[in-house]
């Protein structure tokens, strides 16, 4: 063969990398080239599947049979894998123009047949087939109601303010119970919807969102369903970060605000600095000109209790809140978990219709025929209608807080939407991958062709044995020896009691930005216990098991012991992210920082003979510190460092010493002939290893 003939066989090779890039998309969007094996006397005789020009009616057909013909010159490459020279061989006797060949071609019908027949191969012609549009079969709110047909319903009303500050502690004085006693750190980790009877027989909802930063999210999510927001400040510590936070979220969802400044029964409590101080954030109290109610409480001590309901109920009556009690049950999800007895559960407010158990909801991708209803106080309920916070058993599986429930009139009808809901995500999560492909397809091709343009003097045989020798190590290597290369990278699997502890979790790790010092890799999240494919995960990518206010038992715990696996319980959110940052941190490498031990300064320099050669010798006067003969040693000229070494010789007086303080005078010599200058300065340091830290701020 001539060597341009070479070259233009060489284009043809430098497909083969271009369509493996591709082959992953095409063998899931298309049919994948069937090979058939025939008889023949000469080569291996099999058949491909070829797809005719005839079927391109539009532009998607266009874009698949593009796919088609890529993996079909896959497939053919694929079939000669172990001599290139026989598919060069077939082409040599063909009419291609190898000269309009180049390394994005891609190959039609026509070449692909002319090189299957001079291979010795038969092929088949097989028909695209075009999928028709889906019919959209998903659920959907009904038209607004005939204000008629409307009747006043609860109030639903949000807590909300900075951590300690006093929430779940008034929603105790108000309901009477201990919720605040139960939760971990004092803290309350997920919300809870309540509901309140006043004693003048009025009905209010409360839910009680978390106060601390990390679900801000969550408490987003809650002035989603509620119709007035009760900010809480304490009267001693005025206005905080999440108390600005509560602010801005309860203006975003346009909802009317009631002050309750708690702890007034302190000494040091401050009412008027706290109404001063909100009016820096738009929140003007009625007795300063706005439209805001203000009541002075002591939620640990009960006082003015009934004078903040009666503020509630007032605000409720101006608002005139009304739903329709009939048709279909339209409402929320305000919290979601698995209940070991009851399976998924979750905790929802209803905003229109009646709901009784029989009836066939759908929330997200997920569907429930309700088999119990129960209260806030687990007591099991009948109906539950508009402003109600119910929690609902019968589930499929559990859908995310926030998910809007609507009834549907039969379980057929819920599959129905629950199969639209998933295809729908699976084309967009389709559409999200093709465009993540088709950058790193474009990514790789540019570093392709680098690696090429450094290799073009070379023949393809010298580029594969170059190639070969160069990936020889990861070859042979086995696939856990190769995740160890990269230390720099944690893994971690997320486990949580419910739903929103979990989402919260995770939007606090969305935040890590420190990638290029250590890798954060989140390979599984979910709710319940801590289980064996759990460690069986963990150990395969050699991660860390978190979980939050959940257990592993003892053979989970031994499991974990066995196989090395580290398993983080905790009850508190920011001692789980505490505990995450620590592990990251640990995998960092050492940073090594040096610590000054003396210093000293040349007054005079002179040499003396040592056999044959003339050692350069400083006098010098320990001006800070010691010199330790042992440690390390910097000469330092007009900031310049000159040398770095150690010492080989340290004396006082003619005698040989191992440290000089501070004030007395010495010659030393270094371990390498240099030159000293009155006025150099020696430094004495050592060297220590120090842990470095992520940069990573998750915003505590």
């Amino acid at each position: 063969m001539n060597r341009g003939l070479i070259v233009k066989f060489e284009n043809l090779v430098q497909l083969r990398g271009a369509c493996r890039q591709l082959r992953t998309v095409s063998y899931r969007k298309v049919n994948r080239a069937q090979w058939k094996p025939v008889q023949s006397s000469a080569y291996p005789v099999q058949s491909v599947h070829l797809y005719p020009q005839f079927w391109q009616k539009d532009k998607s057909i266009s874009v698949a049979l593009s796919q088609h013909r890529h993996l079909a010159t896959t497939e053919l490459l694929n079939i000669f894998l172990s001599s290139l020279d026989h598919v060069y061989e077939a082409l040599l006797y063909t009419d291609i123009d190898l000269g309009s060949i180049e390394a994005d071609s891609i190959l039609n019908e026509d070449y692909i047949k002319l090189i299957v027949k001079k291979s010795g191969m038969k092929y088949k012609s097989a028909k695209l087939k075009e999928e028709k549009e889906r019919e959209n079969t998903d659920a959907v709110k009904r038209p607004p109601a005939d204000p008629a047909l409307l009747t006043p319903r609860p109030p639903v009303v949000t807590i909300m303010g900075h951590v300690d500050h006093g929430k779940t502690t008034l929603l105790d004085s108000l309901r009477k119970t201990q919720v605040a006693s139960m939760e971990a750190g004092g803290i309350t980790q997920h919300i809870g919807a309540f509901l309140v009877h006043l004693p003048s027989g009025e009905k209010i909802t409360f839910l009680d969102t978390p106060g601390h930063a990390a679900f801000s999210a969550m408490r987003a999510r809650g002035t989603s369903v509620t119709d007035i927001v009760i900010l809480v400040v304490a009267a001693e510590d005025g206005v905080m970060q999440q108390t600005v936070e509560s602010i801005q979220h309860a203006k975003n969802a346009g909802v009317p605000l009631i002050l309750a400044i708690n702890k007034c029964d302190k000494p040091e409590a401050d009412p008027e600095r706290v109404k001063k101080e909100l009016m820096g954030h738009d929140v003007i109290c009625e007795e300063f000109g706005g439209d805001v109610q203000a009541v002075n409480i002591s939620a640990l001590k009960g006082e003015n209790l009934m004078v903040l309901a009666e503020a509630t109920v007032a605000l409720a009556e101006m608002l005139e809140l009304k739903a329709d009690y009939t048709g279909l049950v339209e409402g929320t999800v305000i919290e979601s978990r698995k209940d070991k007895g009851k399976g998924p559960v979750t905790t929802a407010i209803v905003q229109r219709g009646t709901l009784r158990k029989g009836c066939v909801l759908v929330a997200g991708k997920t569907w429930a025929k309700v088999r119990f209803m129960f209260d806030e106080n687990g007591k099991a309920v009948d109906a539950a209608s508009p402003g109600i916070p119910v929690e609902i058993m019968g589930w499929k599986e559990v859908p995310s807080a926030g998910d809007e429930i609507l009834e549907v009139e039969s379980e057929q009808r819920a599959h129905e939407v629950v199969a639209w809901r998933t295809y729908v995500e699976q084309q967009e999560k389709m559409r999200r991958d093709g465009e993540v492909i088709e950058a790193k397809q474009k990514e790789h091709r540019v570093e392709y062709e680098k690696k090429q343009q450094k290799l073009a003097h070379l023949t393809w045989r010298q580029r594969k044995a170059l190639l070969y020798k160069t990936n020889k190590h990861l070859m042979f290597s086995k696939p856990k020896e190769r995740t160890e290369v990269d230390k720099n990278v944690l893994s971690v699997i997320v486990k949580g009691d419910v739903d929103g502890s979990v989402e919260a979790i995770l939007n606090i790790l969305d935040s890590y930005d420190a990638d290029h010092e250590c890798r954060l890799d989140i390979i599984h999240f979910g709710m319940g216990d801590i289980s064996e494919t759990d460690i069986s995960l963990a150990e395969a990518f050699n991660g860390v098991v978190y979980g939050f206010s959940v257990k592993a038992n003892e053979t989970i715990k031994k499991l974990a012991a066995k196989k090395g696996i580290k398993i983080k319980l905790h009850n508190v959110i920011y001692k789980l992210i505490e505990d995450l940052q620590d592990e990251l941190n640990s995998r960092l490498p050492p940073s090594v920082v040096e610590n000054t031990i003396g210093t000293a300064s040349v007054l005079d320099v002179f040499s003396v003979t040592v056999g044959k050669n003339k050692i350069p010798v400083a006098g010098c006067r320990v001006q800070k510190g010691q010199l330790d003969k042992k440690m390390k040693f910097k000469l330092i000229r007009k900031g310049d460092v000159i040398w770095q070494g150690s010492l080989s010789s340290l004396k006082h007086h003619k005698d040989d010493v191992q440290v000089i303080k501070t004030g007395m005078d010495c010659g030393l010599s270094l371990d390498k002939h240099i030159e000293f200058n009155i006025g150099d300065e020696i430094i004495c340091y050592e060297e220590k290893e120090v842990q470095q830290t992520t940069s990573w701020d998750p915003g505590f």
